[in-house]
């Protein structure tokens, strides 16, 4: 091959990665949150024919890749892209694009998560990218208990919470409960005449919200539920729900505490979920749950 193995360690670095049996590579476009306008739709078209084989192929971590660039067009794709202010990249360990479902226009979404993905992206994809972890470190951001995007196969999941609400007082005793109608998870029942929900069988859905035409069960703000040390690949972890629900600045602050951690206490080549099973889950979450790794932060992120 005519390319050298530094020059193709360097393009990958820029999301650039070498196509099977070719000379060729595909150009990993950055999205932020999954959503393109028709602009750079317009654009990415246009890129494929003049620098690539015409083809383009979503990744599931809802990136961009243009298959089929010649290494010398490799910086001439690049500024063509950024015209409608697009990068490649996506590669290393590091954090990892950011996937987020549909959950801002789904019906059975709780919350704007494309918002949420591309603030996430902006403060810890951008932010952090010249941050070196252990490994890579996904992050997935999901609007109900669903689960559509699998957050809990991510390092990092998000999942969208609503927890009901009882106003015993505002109970009519309807024979036909439409709260207890609506909930899927069969959580939901008339107990002595009266809505009841049962915790345990809940998921937080939303499901119930505005299903009571007298307000008997109410929600409250969007919350989120956090996992931690998810895996999806030849060694698979589900990711550990922590005990407690989050609200939006919260989960930032604890997207960014995860990162730090991994940063610290994670061994190079090792993924984060092996890091937590190392350290112990217990440890991992008190850590995590104090301020610790904010207020050691600058040390933090100055270790090689």
């Amino acid at each position: 091959m005519a390319i050298n193995p530094q020059d193709m360690k360097r393009v990958k670095g820029m999301g650039f990665l070498l196509n099977r049996n070719t000379e060729q590579f595909s150009g990993r476009v950055i999205t932020e949150n999954g959503v393109l306008n028709a602009k750079q739709l317009k654009n990415l078209s246009e890129a494929a024919e003049k620098f690539g084989n015409g083809t383009v192929a979503f990744t599931s971590r809802l990136t961009v890749e243009l298959p089929g660039i010649d290494y010398s067009n490799i910086e001439n794709f690049q500024d063509y892209i950024a015209q409608e202010n697009m990068v490649t990249g996506g590669t290393g360990a590091k954090v990892r694009p950011i996937v987020s479902c549909k959950g801002t226009t789904c019906v059975f979404g709780l919350y704007d998560t494309q918002a949420l993905a591309k603030e996430i992206h902006m403060r810890f994809y951008e932010g952090y990218r010249d941050v070196a972890l252990p490994h890579k470190f996904k992050i997935g951001v999901g609007g109900c208990p669903n689960n559509c995007i699998k957050p809990d196969l991510n390092d990092l999941g998000i999942v969208g919470q609503r927890v009901p609400k009882i106003q015993a007082e505002l109970c009519r005793h309807c024979k036909k409960c439409l709260v207890a109608e609506a909930c899927p998870m069969h959580a939901a029942e008339l107990t002595d005449d009266v809505i009841a929900i049962d915790r345990n069988v809940c998921n937080n859905c939303g499901r119930c919200q505005k299903k009571c035409p007298f307000n008997a069960v109410s929600q409250n703000e969007t919350m989120y539920k956090v996992y931690i040390g998810g895996r999806w690949g030849k060694q698979i972890r589900i990711g550990t729900p922590l005990n407690k629900l989050f609200s939006t600045d919260e989960v930032l602050n604890m997207t960014e505490k995860a990162i730090l951690f991994y940063k610290s206490r994670g061994i190079m080549g090792e993924r984060f979920g092996t890091t937590i099973e190392r350290m112990g889950m217990e440890e991992a979450v008190k850590i995590l749950l104090s301020d610790e790794l904010m207020i050691q932060k600058n040390e933090i992120l100055k270790i090689k």
